[in-house]
């Protein structure tokens, strides 16, 4: 069984309805406190990780267990939320489908159709009213870009109101499986912070080592992602070298390459959004499009869209 959104593109409004908002309502109060709750507590973890290290409590099964965690929710979230789901860069089979979308899911980073539904937004009205996380909303002066920093990077997420998708993911919600998965989002945040702590406890034998696998690899990681990943949303949109013709400002920075899997050449990304490379030049590191290319050497991954010089040569700036 294949999923509805192998064709890599959105279904279309209906011709007799007009198009549909682009808000479909507001958070509830226990939604709104989730965002919170899944926001502020790993930053907390992160900012208390320095201190908590040069005193007592980290070790190399936790360290261990950080990396894992950071691949498997980080590769998540670039691979299948990303590329995947929301651009349709190749066609999965059923099990890597729900694999991704677990996997993202882990990330702590929201379920999968609200993600998909906000990243779709994002592309549509990039940088433009409408961007739910634009930098560039209130202008280009110093005060401005600063609170467009913020915005962009994490402060759009304690907005109440939430991105339409009826509009924007239809065909996510027309799949049995991923709304599945997407009602779930509660089992896979608890396993995304429980699975560490177990791991940390059956290894060390002891309460000590699950706590400390449960700070690091669980909060510390998530928090640590999230930045990451807002980094995109933000840095990315305000500074970096722009090589190819986008429409809006993205941007590439060098320096998320490797923590971000290959998402900080995002100037390319935004040029041409449904390729499943993104970093296309010489020494520009990029996991998330090697993963997809082991996947894609084991059937697992099929009509990837890889770039070529022909494709390039359209949006290269002249």
């Amino acid at each position: 069984m294949t999923s509805t959104l192998e064709s890599g593109s959105a279904a279309p409004p209906s011709p007799d309805r007009g198009p549909k908002p682009l808000i479909g309502g507001q958070r509830g109060h226990l939604e709104q406190l989730g965002v919170y709750v899944f926001v502020i507590v790993p930053f907390l973890a992160l900012l208390a990780a320095v201190p908590f290290a040069w005193g007592w409590g980290l070790g190399w099964v936790d360290v261990i267990l950080f990396v894992a965690f950071y691949y498997i929710s980080g590769l998540g979230v670039t691979i299948g939320y990303h590329r995947y789901f929301t651009h349709g860069s190749f066609k999965a089979n059923r099990a890597l489908k729900i694999g991704m979308a677990i996997a993202g899911s882990m990330a702590l980073q929201g379920p999968v159709i609200t993600w998909v539904a906000d990243h779709r937004r994002h592309h549509a009205f990039s940088d433009r009213e409408g961007d739910p996380h634009s930098p560039w909303l209130f202008g280009s002066g110093p005060v401005a870009l600063a609170k467009g920093f913020w915005h962009a990077h994490m402060g759009w997420l304690f907005e109440r109101d939430k991105t339409n998708a009826q509009r924007f993911a239809p065909d996510l919600l027309e799949d049995k499986d991923l709304r599945r998965v997407d009602d779930l989002f509660w089992l896979w945040t608890v396993i995304s912070l429980a699975a560490p702590a177990v791991i940390g406890g059956l290894v060390s034998m002891s309460w000590w080592g699950a706590f400390t696998a449960f700070f690091w690899a669980g909060f510390v990681r998530a928090g640590f992602l999230h930045h990451v990943t807002w980094s995109v949303n933000s840095i990315c949109h305000m500074v970096g070298d722009r090589p190819f013709a986008a429409r809006d400002r993205s941007a590439n920075v060098w320096a998320l390459a490797i923590l971000s899997f290959g998402e900080s050449w995002h100037n390319l990304h935004h040029a041409d959004p449904t390729s499943a490379r993104h970093g296309v030049k010489r020494g520009q590191i990029d996991t998330s499009a090697r993963i997809i290319w082991i996947f894609e050497k084991f059937g697992w991954a099929t009509d990837v869209r890889w770039p070529t010089p022909q494709r390039l040569a359209r949006i290269s700036r002249k």
